[in-house]
């Protein structure tokens, strides 16, 4: 009875009794071919136009289907197909080596495998079913969309909430001499967070709070006698409050402000303060002057008595506050300025 040929890897099956003198020889030949299946590189050029190159796989004979790691190469000017005959199962290492904007599929004769897209120059881990080839989803694109060696980045959708990345509590970035670097701690059901918001040229960048609450503030807290140091001036910007029968005043929101009067006012309790905030006004009179104020029952001036307007059209007084959780305790004021 004559040798057969397994269906996969093409190894020469011999019978017993037969290949006698060459029985070693031929057993040599089989495990030549093993470690090309477990172990064997190859290049194949598929350079050219579009076009189908098939891989072959000859019975007990070194053949280009039956490497574990093919690496295709050459300069492709059209969309290439490569091919190994059905029926083989086994597990390949697929390396697109080509230069040239144009897709590699890697499949079976008769049946479907993956591609490489036109700009993946990368590696694919692929197995075949003996029907189709399949991709195993193990591939250097897909660990390079999360991190590219050349450019360090966090990102690549790593988690079913559709979030960049997640961090345990208490754990966070190291620099690279494994020192702690910035360390995220967990608040339960937290629904409130950071935003920081990059900017085009000519903008200032954004390190905002947000959250699900429709008010959510930033608390800085420094350890035992630490401090927080600006290299730079820290400020509110001024806002000009609406001039109204009664002006009304957002002490969170426009903590530094000045208004305008055309006409005889009165000046609101400030919304949303909180007890140790400091406040200013800057009330100025409208080229006419003679307009007065009449402050609400929440400010609080030296012995009760508030104090009386400058009435020079276009001159400025100014009013520093305090809050102390009931009443906004005037600190200073400064009348009769010249505004300009």
């Amino acid at each position: 009875m004559a040798s057969s040929y397994s269906t996969d890897l093409k190894l020469e099956l011999m019978v017993t009794g037969e290949n006698s003198g060459t029985w070693g020889d031929k057993t040599n030949t089989n495990l030549n071919l093993l470690q090309q299946a477990i172990a064997g590189y190859q290049e194949v050029s598929i350079a050219g136009g579009a076009q189908t190159t098939p891989l072959d796989m000859i019975d007990a004979t070194i053949s280009n289907a039956r490497n574990a790691v093919i690496k295709f190469t050459g300069t492709i000017t059209g969309n290439q197909i490569v091919t190994i005959p059905d029926g083989i199962e086994k597990v390949y290492t697929i390396v697109n080596g080509t230069s040239g904007a144009f897709t590699v599929q890697f499949k079976t004769s008769s049946g479907t495998g993956p591609t490489f897209s036109a700009t993946d120059k990368g590696v694919k881990s692929l197995y075949s079913n003996g029907t189709d080839v399949i991709d195993t989803g193990f591939s250097s694109s897909a660990i390079d969309a999360v991190v590219d060696d050349t450019s360090p980045q966090l990102g690549g959708d790593l988690d079913a909430n559709s979030y960049d990345i997640q961090f345990d509590d208490a754990t966070g970035i190291r620099d690279d001499s494994d020192n702690e670097h910035l360390i995220f701690q967990k608040t339960a059901s937290a629904v409130n967070y950071f935003e920081m918001t990059n900017a085009a040229t000519g903008n200032n960048v954004g390190f905002s709070a947000n959250g699900s609450d429709s008010d959510v503030g930033i608390d800085v807290t420094t350890k035992g006698s630490g401090f927080i140091k600006f290299n730079d001036a820290a400020y509110n910007p001024e806002a000009t409050l609406t001039d109204a029968a009664t002006v009304t005043w957002d002490a969170q929101s426009q903590p530094v402000a000045k208004v305008t009067l055309t006409a005889n006012r009165t000046m609101g309790a400030p919304s949303n303060g909180v007890a140790g905030q400091f406040i200013s006004l800057l009330v100025i009179q409208d080229a006419g002057g003679t307009n007065t104020l009449t402050w609400n029952a929440v400010y609080e001036f030296a012995s009760d008595t508030p104090p009386t307007l400058t009435t020079t059209g276009d001159l400025g007084d100014l009013f520093v506050f305090r809050y102390n959780g009931s009443k906004w305790l005037e600190v200073g004021r400064n009348q009769a300025l010249t505004l300009s």
